[in-house]
């Protein structure tokens, strides 16, 4: 994000907190279909280890990256696109996600800048409200995404009706595609995680196994050439 486009009240990048202290825990990334949910994931791991395509639920089952910095482990859950449900598959696909937010220590509700806010975020805001409520619930951070996409004034009126959406422990406008802000991003993330030791070794980038990613570039391949319902039915096998 360029100097021009700061806008006020939003993560600045001043940096993870100081002092020797060790942060480590689950994030999962959630949002409507398609806001680059995984295109955030592969940005923070910096490597490819979801899957994009313009196809929505295009992401099935929650994919863990791993980004592992001096003063922090961040275990990334890419998860499907939350909407609501049609088919059997959109309402499993949800119940894969509210699953996942149970478990997790921050939530990133991601929310794209060139989109105005709609009934899907806020089928989505009302569920991690709910979760909130009673209990302590994870942290909620709100990632407004694509900002390369709109000019400063659109972004400034977004970033005000994110922020009237849920009481956001933090906002951070974001371009994953030019990898803008994303240091800030991983910064914001990891002052919201528990203190703790690290969770899995430097050199690990994701739990998928090497058959899992190969079957997974092979349908991100398939899906670009494909139309309408046939997507959901495109399933990989690497023998």
């Amino acid at each position: 994000m360029s100097d021009e486009q700061q806008v006020p009240g939003t993560a600045d990048g001043t940096g993870a907190e100081s002092g020797g202290v060790h942060r480590a825990g689950f994030v999962a990334l959630v949002g409507r279909p398609n806001v680059g949910k995984s295109t955030i994931t592969n940005a923070l791991v910096g490597e490819k280890v979801a899957i994009t395509s313009t196809k929505p639920q295009t992401t099935r089952r929650a994919i863990r990256g791993i980004v592992t910095r001096e003063d922090s482990q961040i275990i990334l859950v890419d998860t499907p696109g939350v909407h609501r449900p049609r088919t059997l598959l959109g309402e499993r696909l949800n119940d894969l996600v509210r699953e996942t937010l149970g478990e997790v220590d921050v939530v990133g509700f991601c929310l794209p800048a060139d989109q105005k806010i709609g009934p899907g975020d806020r089928f989505i805001a009302e569920d991690l409200v709910e979760m909130r409520t009673g209990r302590r619930g994870p942290r909620v951070v709100a990632i407004v995404t694509k900002i390369d996409l709109v000019g400063r004034d659109v972004l400034a009126e977004h970033l005000m009706n994110v922020d009237q959406l849920m009481d956001f422990d933090e906002i951070v406008p974001i371009s994953a595609v030019k990898g803008e802000q994303i240091d800030v991003l991983m910064d914001v993330v990891t002052r919201q995680l528990p203190e703790g030791p690290q969770l899995y070794p430097d050199d690990k980038l994701t739990e998928e196994t090497r058959d899992d990613r190969i079957s997974e570039l092979i349908r991100e391949a398939a899906l670009e050439g494909v139309r309408d319902e046939l997507p959901h039915s495109i399933a990989v096998v690497v023998e």
